[in-house]
């Protein structure tokens, strides 16, 4: 009791006024349980999904008509019911919250028609819930200091390397107004990727924003990135570096990467 006490108090002075926006990766890695998700407001129960979760505030998308939403405007500033499961360790058995909520807004979602977002405030924050999200940020904490960690230890894309990254030797680079091409990973770290293009790509120039797409094993990894410079090589082929921003899947299938090389002395050669 005392060391979960210990926890709160560190979570909470850390991280209570921050909020984890939910991607489906952070669907993922907390578990949560959309299946049974929902608001009750007076007699009315809307399935939901988590959009922000906080230590003190939480919104949640719904499919809900104009009309419905317009209907839902009454109760705000009442007394609403949230039901909201995790299972972030599947060893572990679920936990499921029911808590008591102010809700403060409800609105229609920019540029979605037919979703509404409802925040609420929730009366008390469960000791438990505080847990789970403060070790969620806790870890994305140590994710971002690997980020760093690891963003000059570049390696080189063979099929052996591919193979300990579970990386099915597809990608994709995007940018607006501009359809998807392929690309050839040539090299790639947490916070830089080299590629190849083929022959009738054009070269991209420095500060470019774009998007890509790499498909592992794991995780879809979607990134953002900067181009830093681009040229074309003898044979017509574009090579092109880029800076990526943050990506937690990105880093975590790094670190295991890295992890491997380290544990098993045989493949230390691979990289």
């Amino acid at each position: 009791m005392a060391n979960m006490q210990t926890g709160l108090t560190q979570y909470l002075s850390k991280y209570e006024d921050q909020s984890i926006v939910c991607n489906q990766y952070v669907l993922t890695k907390l578990g949560v349980d959309r299946i049974h998700c929902h608001l009750k407001i007076d007699d009315y129960v809307i399935l939901c999904v988590p959009f922000q979760l906080g230590f003190k505030r939480a919104l949640f998308l719904a499919s809900l008509s104009r009309q419905e939403l317009n209907f839902f405007q009454r109760y705000i500033n009442g007394i609403v019911g949230l039901s909201i499961g995790f299972s972030p360790d599947k060893k572990q058995p679920p936990m499921q919250f029911f808590i008591r909520c102010n809700l403060v807004t409800v609105g229609q979602m920019k540029g979605r028609e037919n979703a509404g977002l409802f925040a609420v405030d929730y009366k008390t924050t469960p000791d438990d819930l505080v847990i789970l999200l403060g070790n969620f940020l806790e870890n994305q904490t140590r994710l971002r200091a690997q980020y760093e960690d690891y963003g000059n230890s570049l390696i080189k894309m063979t099929p052996d390397t591919a193979k300990f990254l579970g990386y099915n030797m597809y990608a994709t680079i995007t940018e607006p107004n501009i359809r998807e091409k392929r690309i050839q990973v040539f090299n790639l770290s947490t916070k830089a990727i080299d590629h190849l293009e083929a022959v009738t790509s054009s070269e991209r120039l420095p500060g470019t924003s774009v998007a890509y797409q790499l498909f592992f094993k794991k995780y879809r990894v979607s990134v953002a990135g900067t181009v830093n410079n681009a040229g074309r090589l003898p044979q017509g082929i574009i090579r092109t570096a880029a800076n990526l921003a943050f990506c937690p899947e990105l880093v975590e299938i790094i670190d295991d990467y890295w992890y491997t090389i380290r544990t098993n002395p045989a493949l230390r050669n691979i990289r």
